[in-house]
């Protein structure tokens, strides 16, 4: 698959799996008044158990097997939700931006991570032996 359609796939993947982030988010902050940054952490999650299938079929049409592409996608996410944390909490809570633009921010950043980190490693084609 060209890199081309890769993104094109992964920005598909990615709307999906930010309809559950979001709203996660969005429900946890507004109807059960948890604070932004616990509340998107729990999205972070929720969207990133969308994406591991969809993204190991689709985008990058990966042949590793489970155990291996899983492990290594669980390490790329927790970097992920890592800067999820840091993002959030020096976006909203320190600087007061807004919670919503504030994880628009972070998304984007959080976006390339994943990205490059899943297609060249996690979902890398294999090395032949």
């Amino acid at each position: 698959m060209t890199l081309h359609r890769q993104i094109s796939a992964f920005v598909l993947v990615g709307l999906l799996a930010a309809v559950a982030h979001y709203g996660a988010l969005i429900a946890l902050v507004e109807l059960v008044d948890w604070s932004p940054v616990p509340a998107t952490l729990v999205g972070y999650v929720a969207g990133g158990l969308v994406s591991y299938g969809l993204n190991r079929r689709h985008t990058f049409s990966s042949d590793r097997p489970h155990e291996e592409a899983g492990w290594r996608f669980a390490l790329v996410a927790l970097i992920g939700f890592g800067l999820t944390f840091v993002s959030m909490t020096v976006l909203h809570e320190r600087w007061g931006v807004q919670y919503i633009l504030a994880q628009v921010l972070t998304t984007g950043g959080v976006l390339v991570w994943s990205f490059l980190a899943n297609r060249l490693w996690t979902f890398a084609p294999r090395r032949a032996e």
